[in-house]
């Protein structure tokens, strides 16, 4: 290839994409919007499957500084109802497929295993053209552009890139987080620590659910799910954070109080995080020059998967590249192919019914089937 691959997006997703083309020899160069890795919260844990995301990590050939980072017994699991009685629990004997790291670790990892100045920080995409010939322009705020042979949009749900492929625009899913840490939980928040116990911890409920983590060390991480509509998240003043907490927490009235204390007991005030999604089975007619990973190309509501995608996706797109040095169109041929069909091939991660759990008759029993084997 005559000039580096421009890579726009420095998630998970265009760094593994990186590091697998530097592998093989191939430059590369990646455009990030944020000043810099610290910018902000890197979000709370991965857990990386054995089917896809660990696949990734093998391609780029980081394994050993994977399992340096993973959190030891972070694969416990566990199902509550609303009355905080433990319904299910999976321990983590170290043979599970899906370890869990700190997606900043994570990032970081990526980051040191790429040659300096790969990463080009606070370089924000404001649009993208086509020249003619497979050629791109990728303009960013602040003026300044770059052309590239080979444009890769790893910019998430709402890509800059995209709109040189598809008309496509993501909608809300109709339901959103808010999300709340507790830290230094076992000395300050023991009742909700030990309901959430060593790893992951579900309680579901139909439209209202509670999902929390344990990250490294004793910090809780939770996630709040609420299927309502966007005008009723718009009627809580989330910059008053007490007041959101009561709001959101007031949904779950008559719920054991060491899991609402997940929600009014945070120690950062609660976020949300609306979920959007592309249509089922989004695609796209072959441009010559372009091509999408991860969330920008497949986004999906929240179900365990989205990460470990965006890591096959890269993985398998440098692996093309590579595989097709002086033939960038055979390249991105295979690798949509293939990347077109995998989002309803893929194993489903094991607590994704949980987050679309809406049925009348829901209850934990459901999710419970689903991972103990039990169900259909």
């Amino acid at each position: 290839m005559h000039s580096p691959v421009t890579i726009i997006g420095a998630g998970i997703g265009g760094l593994v994409l990186a590091r697998v083309l530097h592998v093989h020899g191939i430059p590369a160069t990646v455009h990030e919007a944020e000043s810099s890795l610290t910018e902000r919260t890197q979000g709370g844990m991965l857990d990386i499957h054995d089917y896809n995301g660990q696949l990734a990590i093998e391609a780029a050939g980081l394994m050993d500084e994977f399992r340096a980072i993973v959190v030891e017994g972070r694969q416990t699991l566990r199902v509550l109802g609303r009355d905080g009685t433990v319904l299910f629990e999976k321990g983590d004997d170290g043979t599970g497929g899906r370890p869990e790291v700190q997606r900043g670790e994570l990032r970081q990892m990526l980051i040191d295993s790429l040659p300096a100045g790969t990463v080009r920080w606070g370089r924000k995409v404001t649009g993208a053209r086509a020249l003619g010939d497979g050629r791109h322009e990728v303009t960013f705020a602040g003026g300044g552009t770059v052309v590239t042979d080979l444009l890769v949009g790893a910019d998430g749900a709402w890509s800059r890139v995209r709109p040189l492929l598809s008309d496509a625009v993501p909608e809300y899913a109709g339901r959103s987080f808010v999300e709340v840490y507790l830290f230094d939980a076992d000395t300050r928040h023991p009742a909700a620590a030990k309901a959430v116990g060593g790893g992951s911890m579900i309680v579901p409920s139909q439209g209202r659910e509670i999902f929390a983590h344990r990250a490294r060390g004793d910090t809780l991480h939770t996630y709040v799910t609420l299927t309502e509509p966007q005008e009723w998240f718009a009627a809580v003043d989330f910059t008053d954070a007490a007041a959101a907490a009561e709001r959101v927490a007031r949904e779950f009235d008559g719920w054991a109080p060491e899991l609402t204390a997940l929600i009014t007991d945070g120690d950062t005030a609660p976020v949300l995080r609306p979920h959007y999604t592309l249509p089922i089975g989004h695609r796209w007619d072959r441009v010559p020059g372009v091509t999408l990973v991860g969330d920008a190309a497949h986004l999906v509501a929240p179900n365990g998967e989205g990460a470990n995608l965006a890591m096959l996706d890269a993985a398998e797109l440098g692996t093309a590249i590579a595989a097709y040095p002086d033939d960038v169109e055979a390249a991105l041929t295979a690798y949509e192919q293939a990347m077109f069909v995998r989002p309803t091939e893929e194993v489903v991660f094991e607590g994704a019914a949980v987050l679309g759990i809406d049925s009348r008759d829901n209850t934990a029993r459901g999710p419970t089937d689903l991972i103990t084997g039990t169900g259909r």
